[in-house]
């Protein structure tokens, strides 16, 4: 599934912002199963970026279009499917339902998205060392262990495309080579592509093609 970016510019970006990016206003093609990262610092509009290519914010000139179709002339149905299906993401602010455990936060999604595996959640938290954390409560989990609960909470559901945005900036080095790692198996084993978003910096994941913005 391609992701086409025609000319998208936010209404109230700066016009020094605009000048200086590779993404805002520009015309671009990221193939399937690409890996792009977009890199630039704090507040210049990363998440902005993710929030456009996951359907949230429409406050915005030009077009984005996943597979020919517009994204927003898909209507709410149509990009309830496309979030179900083919587009998965990491907020950088996560967004769990802190009264839940986290096994219940990524189940909902499994469960809607009709990808509910256990064993595989079981493996994958395993991997990012949370196991222990599932039957905890969000709100009491470290931003590291909630960034690591987001991740195996996207990769539980299926995807063509997956939205990373900022998704190691809570994990030591160790524990990101180890997501890292993760993500890049399970983006191959689905032929899936990643936007990624990151203030600099390698992000311990391999790179096809690479954005200031």
């Amino acid at each position: 599934m391609t992701i086409k970016l025609e000319k998208v510019r936010p209404l109230f970006l700066d016009e020094s912002w605009v000048a200086e990016s590779e993404i805002w206003g520009e015309d671009l093609d990221w193939q399937p199963r690409e890996k792009i990262r977009i890199a630039a610092p704090s507040g210049k509009g990363k998440t902005l970026l993710t929030h456009i290519l996951y359907g949230l914010r429409r406050d915005h000139d030009g077009s984005v279009r996943f597979f020919g179709e517009e994204l927003h002339a898909a209507g709410e149905r149509g990009l309830s499917a496309l979030r179900r299906g083919r587009v998965a993401i990491v907020f950088q602010d996560m967004r769990l339902f802190a009264h839940l455990n986290a096994l219940d936060n990524i189940d909902i999604k499994a469960s809607l998205t009709g990808a509910l595996d256990r064993a595989r959640i079981d493996d994958q938290a395993g991997r990012l060392d949370v196991a222990k954390a599932l039957h905890r409560p969000c709100s009491t989990l470290s931003l590291g262990e909630q960034q690591r609960v987001a991740i195996v909470r996207a990769l539980a559901q299926p995807f063509d495309w997956l939205l990373l945005d900022e998704p190691f900036s809570h994990l030591d080095e160790k524990m990101a080579r180890a997501a890292g790692g993760l993500i890049e198996e399970v983006c191959e084993e689905r032929s899936a592509g990643f936007v990624l978003t990151s203030l600099g910096g390698t992000n311990n994941l391999p790179i096809d093609r690479e954005y200031l913005l």
